[in-house]
């Protein structure tokens, strides 16, 4: 949510990705501000990721990307966690590494 917010809010952002979750922009006080790129990450199944709002985000916001992994685990990135998804994981970092070149 921490990147949303800045996303949204802060001028200057040169992209977001946001893992595990998404809001309603609407959520943070207005729009998703017009040209800004973004890459969400989230399992298909994950009851916390809101996977509606990623799919709508993904649908509305010009050149989103919306990558979903199969499975229902949350912080399915975080290697100390049992939610931890290796395979999941590794994609997540390439596509991400992808997305920063493209924004960097």
């Amino acid at each position: 949510m921490p990147a949303q917010l800045l996303a949204q809010t802060r001028p200057g952002a040169r992209g977001a990705v946001f893992l595990h979750a998404a809001a309603e922009p609407s959520d943070f006080g207005g729009t998703w501000p017009p040209g800004l790129p973004l890459q969400i990450h989230t399992m298909e199944d994950d009851d916390w990721g809101d996977v509606d709002i990623a799919r709508e985000l993904a649908a509305t916001i010009d050149g989103a990307e919306l990558f979903l992994y199969p499975g229902d685990e949350h912080l399915f990135t975080d290697n100390s966690l049992p939610a931890y998804d290796e395979k999941a994981a590794a994609q997540v970092e390439q596509r991400v590494l992808r997305f920063l070149e493209t924004v960097g």
